[in-house]
């Protein structure tokens, strides 16, 4: 029976690297994948998928108005496998339809992303997708501090952290840190 997957970590955890090889053991196997991504995840292209260790792969971008039922239904012959990096920047109704995808379509469909933002609210694709998912999944990455789980992000501007601003800014490793709430709360002087 097909469900939906909510597969969440903090960043660096290998969210990603793990999508892309469900994808590549999906189609190893002779099956077909369809793969999707936010287009505002420009970081290394609209409609990439990229892992940090050097892996990429296209996929298809999902914009506000793109109906991800309706492009799945198209396909001929139907895919095997949906598969969503970058949960956390699709809409409410982008859920809606991945949901429909597992429910009227009977295709299973695993997304990846973020659960929470640098100011430690719930982006809100992926408060959707917890009120949706049949399983979810936490992926688990350490403090870049210490050895502690991961359950935070700390941005930073110009060296300081910020718990305030702009929610979505794309970035890397130079703007945001994966850290426990003790280092969240009180991260190390002069850090970044």
């Amino acid at each position: 029976m097909a469900q939906l997957y909510f597969r969440y970590g903090a960043m660096n955890a290998s969210k990603s690297i793990q999508l892309l090889t469900v994808a590549h053991n999906y189609e190893q196997s002779g099956k077909k994948v369809l793969v999707f991504t936010p287009a505002v995840d420009d970081r290394y292209g609209v409609g990439t998928v990229a892992s940090r260790v050097g892996i990429s792969r296209d996929a298809l971008p999902i914009s506000e108005e793109t109906d991800l039922f309706e492009i799945v239904a198209a396909e001929e012959p139907q895919p095997d496998c949906v598969l969503v990096d970058e949960g956390q920047f699709i809409g409410k109704h982008h859920v809606q339809q991945l949901v429909q995808i597992v429910d009227k379509l009977g295709i299973p469909v695993i997304v990846y992303g973020l659960l929470k933002n640098f100011k430690n609210e719930l982006f809100l694709g992926s408060a959707a997708l917890l009120c949706e998912a049949d399983k979810i999944e936490e992926i688990k990455t350490v403090c870049v501090y210490c050895n502690k789980k991961a359950t935070h992000i700390l941005k930073f501007k110009d060296g300081k952290p910020v718990y305030s601003g702009e929610t979505i800014e794309i970035a890397g490793n130079d703007t945001y840190s994966s850290v426990c709430r003790t280092h969240y709360y009180h991260p190390p002087v002069g850090t970044k």
